[in-house]
């Protein structure tokens, strides 16, 4: 059974109106169990948007998702996945700590095993100290290191994760991509993976999703076989080069593509 199907996905916004955004159109993409899979692409290309349809937090106008053999909605509401935006989306009435657990007291867990849970967690982000701050004390890279931990905490067997290291200093960044890996490794997650990065994506994936500009496309899917160990040393490789030149052309062509569309279309 696949992790998510997109079966000719398109979305459409204010349909009709003078204020119409055609975001997605006919997209397919099929992630198995255990991938990593980024979506790449520029600014307005429908990633975010494709990442919330498969979530299931906004409906696309024509096409089907499943995720883990079921309709996106019935996923979501079994909590199938866990979620990391752009922006942390802290409670912010409730501790560092509090706001880890909250997924495990949806789940059920009782009160001490979402507490050791939580300070699990925050060794893994390196902010052990702060479990009993408040969210608004942290900066806004501590606020989202918390949102990543939130978002790992029960080990969800599907992570949608939409920028989550955008905010960090480069080597935390470097240090949350390597215990990211590390983590899906242990768990056989699989990760949906927004980045504008083209060295975080290599870094990362198994599959490099490339989107065309809005209406966005999948114009390539690029394999990345750089194995299931990687460690600084694989960011010094020729083939991690490769991948990133691969992945940049890719991404011209994709540009390129819609700028020939737009002319014919005129």
């Amino acid at each position: 059974m696949s992790a998510v199907v997109v079966n000719g996905v398109s979305k459409v916004f204010n349909t009709g109106k003078s204020a119409q955004v055609d975001a997605l159109h006919g997209i397919d993409l099929t992630i198995e169990p255990g991938e990593f899979v980024s979506l790449i692409g520029p600014s307005g290309c429908g990633k975010s948007t494709l990442l919330r349809l498969i979530a299931n937090l906004t409906e696309p106008t024509a096409g089907s998702i499943t995720v883990n053999g079921k309709p996106s909605k019935q996923a979501r509401l079994d909590q199938d996945y866990g979620m990391a935006f752009q922006q942390a989306g802290l409670f912010e009435w409730r501790t560092v700590a509090k706001n880890i657990e909250l997924p495990l007291e949806l789940k059920g867990w009782d009160r001490a095993k979402r507490r050791a849970r939580a300070l699990e967690m925050l060794d893994l982000v390196k902010l052990p100290e702060f479990a009993h701050h408040m969210p608004w004390q942290l900066s806004g890279g501590m606020q989202q290191r918390i949102a990543i931990a939130r978002a790992l905490a029960a080990h969800p067997p599907l992570l949608l994760m939409d920028e989550p290291f955008g905010a960090l200093d480069e080597m935390t960044r470097e240090h949350m991509q390597a215990e990211l890996l590390r983590i899906c490794k242990e768990t056989n997650s699989t990760v949906v993976f927004v980045t504008h990065s083209i060295p975080e994506a290599v870094y990362l994936s198994n599959r490099v999703v490339v989107m065309s500009p809005r209406p966005g496309r999948i114009t390539d899917i690029i394999d990345v076989p750089l194995g299931s160990s990687r460690d600084d040393g694989t960011r010094e490789t020729g083939d991690f080069f490769s991948k990133i030149t691969e992945v940049r052309e890719a991404l011209r062509g994709a540009e390129y593509s819609a700028g020939a569309r737009g002319i014919e279309d005129r």
